[in-house]
């Protein structure tokens, strides 16, 4: 049901997006976007050695993108390369495959477990 995409846990983390500054001289920045809906990120990184040290993003998303961009911006730094592309692999089963969500301190990205049920949504979610 399309109300489970957009409840109170959703909606606020929508609302409290984090670390929403583009980055000074950052170390790489990348552009991404979800055609379907049209939503928009430019992340900015900052690593120490595999580790991420800073992290800005300027972030033009649907409200299921800006949750998602919420929860990276709380955890992302001190996280290696590896362990978030361990993440990235975690959130695809659980949207393609409705595998569990990550666990751990990405634990709050059970409240997008939704989206699972929305193909063309996922994208968005992804974004980050």
């Amino acid at each position: 049901m399309v109300a489970d995409l957009y409840n109170k846990t959703i909606l606020s983390l929508a609302g409290n997006i984090a670390r929403t500054e583009r980055l000074d001289a950052p170390d790489a920045t990348v552009f991404l976007d979800s055609p379907l809906c049209g939503s928009r990120i430019t992340v900015d990184l900052k690593m120490t050695g595999d580790k991420v040290s800073d992290y800005g993003a300027e972030v033009k998303a649907c409200a299921l993108g800006q949750a998602a961009s919420a929860v990276m911006a709380k955890h992302v730094v001190g996280q290696s390369s590896a362990a978030l592309r361990q993440l990235a692999k975690d959130m695809r089963a659980m949207l393609k495959e409705k595998a569990p969500p990550p666990g751990g301190i990405w634990a709050e990205l059970e409240v997008l477990q939704p989206v699972a049920d929305y193909k063309a949504r996922h994208g968005s979610v992804m974004l980050p």
